[in-house]
């Protein structure tokens, strides 16, 4: 097949375009991402979703880890979707100098010390208080397993769930998207994605099925759009650190599988998430108003989609000014 070809502005000179599958990925990363993204997980998913785990039509048993079959059901789809998708992109549309950005992103430890004190304290006790209106008083102290178990379950957690979604959602996608449409434009996209490539798991025990009321998936994605807006946020101002972000997603889960039933025994899961949205809710307003839907970002969007100009080699988020 003979190749056309195709300038790049300020290159000064003309290198071949390519054709394909190949061509096409280099020419829409974003949407070769959201597909890979959604169509490997879902995939992947199926089987876990028809077993005894799931919907209950195909008698396949998954080994349990931990209590839990969803480490060996659950997770080599999240592994192959958000994770796999961004690699396989970024190899393709930015060749070796895109994956040094993207795997660089991983080692942007070195923030200002509260943003980790924000991840690993402050957004768990959040999440914590967040129950007591919920609670009907019906609330105690936390047992001592509870607390020995936050240390390892937030090391399972950033091994499994962390590692599996931030380097495809923040890592890859937020830069693009917010170069592209902006920080508002990306929070309106990478929101609903987000939630639902969850979606398909609402029809396991992950979601709570069978017993999960219709409204639980509904609330999940309202708390997802939102929490986007905070995780946005924290990845702008921290320059675009995925160790911070990564904290933060899994630090609200490894709170909520922890702490939460132990300390509110006595809440339903669609409890805890319709008080999670809510609180979820108003941090992502006062982030809007306060920073004036500019949530940190600090370039202007209509540039390239791909290799986002990386931050300053310097300790981040070391001002106290919102932007």
């Amino acid at each position: 097949m003979t190749n056309t070809t195709e300038v790049r502005p300020g290159a000064g000179t003309v290198v071949p375009e390519r054709t394909g599958v190949a061509g096409l990925v280099a020419r829409h990363p974003l949407a070769s991402f959201a597909t890979l993204a959604l169509g490997l997980s879902w995939l992947a998913w199926v089987p876990y979703i028809l077993s005894p785990h799931g919907l209950g039509v195909w008698d396949l048993h998954f080994p349990e880890f931990l209590g839990s079959a969803q480490f060996t059901g659950v997770l080599p789809g999240a592994l192959l979707g958000p994770l796999g998708g961004a690699f396989v992109v970024t190899a393709i549309a930015d060749g070796r100098p895109g994956l040094r950005q993207w795997v660089g992103r991983l080692w942007r430890w070195r923030v200002a010390w509260y943003w980790y004190a924000l991840a690993l304290v402050g957004v768990p006790a959040l999440i914590v208080l967040t129950g007591l209106p919920f609670s009907g008083g019906n609330v105690q102290a936390p047992t001592a397993l509870a607390l020995l178990a936050l240390v390892p379950g937030l090391v399972v957690q950033l091994f499994t769930t962390g590692l599996s979604e931030e380097p495809g959602w923040r890592d890859f996608a937020l830069p693009r998207l917010q170069d592209r449409f902006g920080p508002l434009g990306a929070a309106a996209v990478l929101g609903p994605l987000w939630a639902l490539w969850h979606m398909p798991l609402y029809l396991s025990d992950w979601g709570g099925w069978p017993d999960a009321h219709w409204t639980e998936p509904v609330v999940f994605a309202l708390f997802t759009i939102t929490f986007n807006v905070v995780m946005t946020w924290v990845f702008n101002r921290t320059g675009e650190s995925l160790p911070v972000a990564l904290l933060l997603h899994v630090g609200v889960n490894n709170t909520i599988s922890t702490l939460w039933a132990d300390m509110y025994p006595g809440m339903t899961a669609g409890t805890m998430m319709q008080g999670l949205t809510i609180v979820s809710t108003v941090a992502a307003a006062v982030l809007l108003v306060a920073t004036r839907g500019r949530l940190g970002y600090d370039r202007r969007p209509g540039g390239t989609d791909h290799l986002p100009t990386p931050a300053p080699a310097r300790l981040v988020g070391s001002n106290d000014g919102t932007r």
